[in-house]
């Protein structure tokens, strides 16, 4: 675990890159040795960013687009002389934090499983060639739910556990790793916004960790680095909570 360069030589693709969990794990990553794309929307100044940052290079695409991420791969596996790394991450923003495991609930985790199955499935070859194939996949920020979306948020990992389950299982033989990360009220920009406008989502957020207080995304990127590593490389089909400890669920 102490080797700063563990991941030297790798590359890696980090989608929803440009702020937050995504720039955490990417800076994290290059710091380790890895190279990385770091991909974004348009407006999100993803390029710019990461201008004058050594190691990652910005990339526009529209990640809500299944065949658009299809591209988005092949284009950063060029760009990087193959892809190691894997790590999917789809804000799919709501008009306010979801409260029950409903249809509306249904409808997002239909486009994100797409989503997330759309990327896996572009990388794969790449990763099939990599001494080192990893899947990341990242969860809703407890943000995405309300205080009373308890439910919600418990489908909404169980949905993943299963997609991600169902890639380790589908790449295991080549030596593919597929895991996936469940932050709990860590403090993004869009996490920010939405305690900004609901002060008593926030309290209850904090008071529902056995830390009582916020994550940070660095304690997000370091469970990723992980993953990502050779310390990692018996470990895949599960995933790791990033809450603080849950109390009351």
């Amino acid at each position: 675990m102490g080797d700063p360069l563990r991941l030297y030589g790798l590359n890696a693709l980090v989608l929803n890159a440009a702020d937050g969990i995504g720039e955490a794990i990417s800076r994290t990553l290059i710091k380790h040795g890895a190279s990385v794309i770091a991909a974004d929307t348009s407006n999100s100044g993803v390029v710019q960013h990461y201008a004058s940052v050594k190691g990652i290079t910005g990339m526009i695409s529209n990640l809500n687009d299944p065949e658009r991420l299809s591209a988005l791969v092949d284009e950063a596996a060029e760009k990087l002389g193959g892809i190691d790394i894997l790590v999917t991450d789809f804000l799919l923003r709501q008009e306010a934090p979801l409260s029950t495991a409903d249809e509306k609930l249904e409808n997002v985790l239909r486009l994100r499983a797409t989503l997330v199955m759309a990327a896996c499935r572009a990388a794969l070859p790449y990763l099939k060639n990599s001494p080192a194939g990893r899947i990341i996949n990242l969860g809703f920020l407890r943000s995405f739910f309300a205080a009373d979306g308890n439910e919600a948020s418990t489908r909404a990992e169980h949905d993943l556990a299963n997609l991600t389950r169902a890639l380790a299982a589908e790449t295991g033989e080549f030596g593919i790793t597929a895991n996936y990360i469940q932050p709990g009220a860590v403090m993004t920009p869009e996490s920010r916004e939405v305690f900004r406008k609901n002060k008593a989502l926030r309290d209850h957020c904090i008071k529902s960790s056995a830390a009582r207080r916020l994550g940070e995304p660095v304690d997000v990127a370091k469970v990723a680095l992980f993953l990502a590593s050779d310390d990692a490389v018996f470990v895949s089909g599960t995933g790791v909570a990033v809450d603080g400890g849950r109390l009351g669920q």
